[in-house]
């Protein structure tokens, strides 16, 4: 049972002694910010004619200030782009806009083949 304590008190006075001395990085007043302002910026786009898919997108960040904008063509011709902007102070804000007027094609009727059964 001594022996139990005396091991108890040393490691406990150990991982004391690593409190006092702020552990690995050495003692008080050190200390290392490791936060810094996030930046970025990206864009990428999509033409595709088989698949009609056509489609891009910006968007750059600056501290807690996030700006973009991005177009997309829709099914009925027209192109939606949308510039938006986000930060702490104004919320998130986008302005959107329709390009182009819209087309509505007739369907197309695909009548199934006529089977004779004698």
């Amino acid at each position: 049972m001594k022996t139990f304590v005396v091991v108890f008190a040393c490691l406990l006075g150990a991982a004391y002694g690593q409190y006092l001395l702020g552990g690995h990085h050495g003692g008080y007043g050190h200390h290392e910010d490791y936060y810094a302002p996030p930046h970025y910026a990206f864009e990428y786009s999509v033409h595709d004619p088989h698949t009609g898919d056509v489609k891009a997108q910006h968007e750059t960040r600056e501290g807690d200030v996030v700006k973009g904008y991005y177009t997309l063509k829709e099914a009925d011709g027209t192109t939606r782009e949308v510039h938006y902007t986000a930060d702490d102070h104004n919320g998130f804000n986008a302005e959107v806009k329709k390009i182009g007027h819209a087309v509505h094609h007739a369907p197309i009727v695909h009548h199934a083949p006529l089977y004779h059964h004698y």
